[in-house]
């Protein structure tokens, strides 16, 4: 497993590809790091926009994927554009939050977005790790591997995430508004 910040060359070898313009080497890219974008999304914007917005992140990263200057950086480039999009969102999309919390209301399964919603009540620190194991299934070491994490600092996110939300759950304290 290559330590945080590094790729494979496997990947190194798909990212150099993908900034030549191969749609297929872009798509595998897609492929391995869709997951760790919907969760980095999910952690800040509602549900309904976080699948769209991933789109946005992998369109806007293919177009400009040839200014990426080493493929090392890859994975937290594409992090710090999914945080930025996740930011624009909410600057230019006042209307759409409406529309998705009108969605979110009549939506079959409450629980999961109360679920949801107090995740999003953790410290930042942990609301991204928290959400991309407990919503996209990923495990510590995917994880690390995907955002740059050393594994300990994933093991220590999730650890105290995990008390905190519990806390939260059991209305033991009030961490206020994200």
């Amino acid at each position: 497993m290559p330590a945080p910040g590094e790729a494979t060359q496997d990947e190194d070898h798909l990212i150099q590809s993908a900034a030549a313009g191969d749609r297929q080497a872009f798509g595998e890219l897609y492929v391995r790091y869709a997951r760790m974008v919907h969760g980095i999304l999910l952690a800040r914007v509602p549900p309904a926009a976080a699948e769209d917005l991933v789109q946005d992140v992998f369109l806007c990263a293919m177009a400009r994927l040839r200014d990426l200057r080493t493929a090392a950086a890859f994975r937290g480039w594409l992090a710090a554009i999914a945080r930025r999009r996740a930011i624009d969102y909410f600057r230019q999309a006042r209307e759409i939050q409406l529309e998705c919390a009108t969605v979110r209301e009549g939506h079959a399964d409450p629980e999961a977005f109360e679920a949801l919603d107090l995740i999003r009540r953790l410290p930042e620190a942990y609301r991204e790790t928290m959400i991309l194991r407990l919503v996209e299934g990923m495990t510590g070491p995917e994880i690390a591997r995907q955002t740059g994490l050393t594994p300990d600092s994933v093991r220590v996110n999730l650890c105290r995430g995990m008390k905190l939300l519990r806390a939260l759950y059991e209305g033991r304290t009030e961490l206020g508004e994200p």
